[in-house]
């Protein structure tokens, strides 16, 4: 059971956000640093492997977006306090980035939501926790990089607010196979996120257990 603020329906004049906030869903697809130039040491296997990781989550997303669950993006800001969104996309999609052909897949629709994140954690000196709160999100669906960092770090701040918690094993990644058992196990275990493949999660508003 989580926390009374987010299943409590706000009735005053701010309870939609001023209008940035317009879906009520109970659950929510978080994409994390999925525009992503994948451009940092020892990135090969990652990079070899992007292209069908991107069509993995890509697919989940229109699955959810189906069934009415929005999703959000969070995004690392290239560390640089002033970066404006549109300028991440547009470095990850220069010719030379070896992120290109996922990030091709993975562009925002302009129904969706993005919040910019100055360090690993989604939740740090962002507004990620009220929009999850306006929306009424009970259950998180996380995807995105890497497993082993800014995606075990989300799913531990996750946890700690009480969000139920799934991550399909298939569209998130890490640098390398053994990096990427251990973070699972150990969301498993210590968060315990669902980590069956994408194709098992039976989605609704409300994610239910792999069929």
């Amino acid at each position: 059971m989580g926390h009374n603020h987010k299943s409590t329906s706000r009735k005053n004049k701010n309870d939609d956000l001023h209008g940035n906030a317009p879906d009520r869903s109970q659950t929510v697809l978080l994409l994390v640093d999925v525009i992503n130039d994948l451009d940092f040491p020892q990135n090969q296997e990652l990079v070899s492997n992007s292209v069908l990781l991107g069509k993995r989550i890509a697919m989940l997303k229109r699955r959810c977006k189906q069934k009415g669950i929005p999703t959000i993006y969070v995004n690392d800001n290239r560390g640089r306090w002033r970066s404006e969104f549109q300028e991440v996309v547009k470095h990850c999609l220069r010719h030379d980035s070896p992120g290109r052909a996922m990030v091709e897949q993975l562009l925002p629709d302009k129904d969706d939501y993005v919040v910019m994140k100055p360090k690993h954690s989604p939740f740090y000196a962002t507004p990620l926790e009220l929009l999850l709160e306006y929306i009424g999100v009970k259950t998180v669906i996380l995807a995105g990089f890497t497993t082993n960092a800014c995606v075990m770090i989300a799913a531990s701040d996750l946890y700690i607010r009480d969000y139920r918690l799934f991550v399909p094993s298939d569209c998130v990644a890490a640098l390398t196979a053994g990096a990427q058992r251990n973070a699972l196990i150990l969301m498993r275990k210590n968060f315990g996120a669902t980590t069956t493949p994408s194709a098992r999660l039976h989605l609704t508003r409300r994610v239910e257990s792999p069929r």
